[in-house]
């Protein structure tokens, strides 16, 4: 917005006779929202020169961010581009072109300008080096304030304000803020606690975009019988679990599993819940058949078995069990294959062992239902992908009006890639918002952005 004037001043005081100034005023941006997405887009824009105001519900800024990564903050992981997408829904195409200017590395160099060098773990996770969530949001704050950005705490959005089919501000309990643009980043519906109370899915709405059914992603599962109950507490690693639905495999996966005492948690559980809780909405019958011995084939596990009964042939058949499971799941291998804990081992029937056999490889439970989003990681569904510009995060609907993070219909599965998502998407909402898109390149971050975007665009092309 430029206003042009004429220096009315005296002579003196102007360079030049009647010479022209050129008055320019400031943007003015609104962030509803302070969790990862809203601060990053809030810095951004505001490096851009814009005069911002980041608007949090809560009394402080990062609430959920505290808790990612068991507090621990899983920033990102060091997948490629490739593999990353495969870790979202199908939505997660809409991340593509993201990625491509601000990914994993980009994100690591950042929080490595602003005094939080990061580490990789396991599994290709990437956390803070001091293993401290609080370090990253007290950085992401000192980082926005120093771009000048105003944190207003306590001060939750009720409603937005349009003209015509553009964006004009955002009405607050007591007060109206006027804004050129407005970045919604208040995250889903998960842990709300945090604030996380589907605000933004009202706001959206209200602008006329479409949102897509919303329900908990990685969350704990539900099952029958007493079986998980009694399991309380035992976590079981290199497992694979398959999904069967409706009687038919579909899904499995390799990893770690954790017993509680109304079903199944733990990372490969979360990761399979999306899907889950889908199956489940729409009145399908799921099992969770769990391998215990992958590493076997059937014919091998069973000249295993053979090995060890004849290796301990007048010992008792709970005895041959603690060789093979960890001591809580032996009376329940004794009772799903109904086969007697005091029964020496030399005198187990053929017929005996293939049940044993087959248990190890197929010990199944049935799925009832879910946690609810109080216990959730994430929200799945949100605003509709289609409608919003995957370069800037801008509405197709409403000018001025930006998206990023949870609130949109994209989620992944445990591991780092939701954060990751949502700085991407808050990196591009900032500059959207400013007026700088993804699309032309440029400087970002603390001054070193550039050349790194050039070598995501490189990255692109090689792709």
């Amino acid at each position: 917005m430029t206003l042009d004037s004429w220096c009315s001043a005296p002579r003196s005081r102007c360079n030049a006779p009647l010479q022209r100034q050129v008055i320019v005023s400031q943007k003015r941006i609104i962030v509803v929202g302070g969790g990862a997405s809203g601060l990053i887009a809030a810095g951004q824009a505001a490096e851009g020169g814009a005069r911002v105001l980041l608007l949090e519900k809560k009394s402080s800024p990062g609430r959920k961010l505290l808790l990612t990564g068991k507090n621990r903050c899983n920033l990102t992981n060091t997948d490629d581009v490739r593999e990353f997408l495969r870790h979202f829904n199908p939505k997660g195409k809409f991340l593509t072109q993201l990625f491509y200017h601000f990914f994993n590395a980009e994100l690591r160099a950042f929080f490595e300008e602003l005094g939080v060098p990061t580490v990789e773990q396991r599994g290709g996770r990437v956390f803070p080096e001091s293993e401290r969530a609080q370090d990253v949001v007290d950085a992401l704050v000192r980082w926005a304030s120093a771009k000048d950005v105003e944190i207003r705490t306590r001060s939750p959005v009720t409603g937005l304000i349009f003209e015509g089919n553009s964006i004009k501000g955002v009405r607050t309990a007591h007060k109206e803020h006027y804004a050129d643009a407005v970045v919604i980043t208040t995250g889903g519906a998960a842990y709300p606690g945090t604030g996380s109370t589907g605000d933004g899915y009202k706001l959206a709405k209200s602008a006329g975009h479409t949102i897509v059914p919303i329900r908990p992603a990685l969350v704990p599962l539900l099952t029958k019988g007493d079986t998980a109950p009694r399991l309380q507490g035992l976590s079981l690693r290199n497992v694979q679990v398959n999904l069967w639905i409706n009687g038919e495999k579909e899904d499995d996966i390799f990893g770690e599993m954790l017993f509680t005492h109304f079903g199944l948690s733990g990372p490969i559980i979360l990761t399979m819940s999306g899907q889950i809780v889908d199956e489940l909405r729409s009145g399908n019958r799921v099992e969770i058949s769990i391998d215990l011995k992958p590493a076997l084939d059937h014919p091998t596990l069973d000249a295993r078995l053979l090995r060890d009964i004849e290796k301990m042939h007048r010992k008792e058949f709970k005895t041959l069990l603690e060789g093979l499971l960890p001591r809580k799941l032996i009376p329940v291998c004794i009772e799903e294959t109904n086969i007697p804990a005091r029964k020496h081992n030399h005198q187990i029937t053929a017929e005996e062992r293939k049940r044993l056999r087959l248990w190890l490889k197929d010990f199944r439970l049935e799925v009832s239902g879910h946690r609810t989003l109080n216990h959730a990681i994430i929200t799945a569904g949100g605003v509709e992908t289609s409608e919003v510009d995957p370069h800037t995060m801008e509405s197709k609907l409403v000018k001025g009006l930006f998206f990023a993070g949870e609130v949109l219909d994209v989620h992944g599965d445990t591991g780092g890639y939701n954060l990751q998502a949502a700085f991407s998407t808050g990196w591009a909402a900032g500059r959207g918002a400013r007026g700088q898109g993804s699309r032309g390149g440029g400087a970002r971050g603390q001054g070193s952005g550039g050349e790194r975007e050039r070598g995501a665009e490189e990255r692109g092309r090689n792709e």
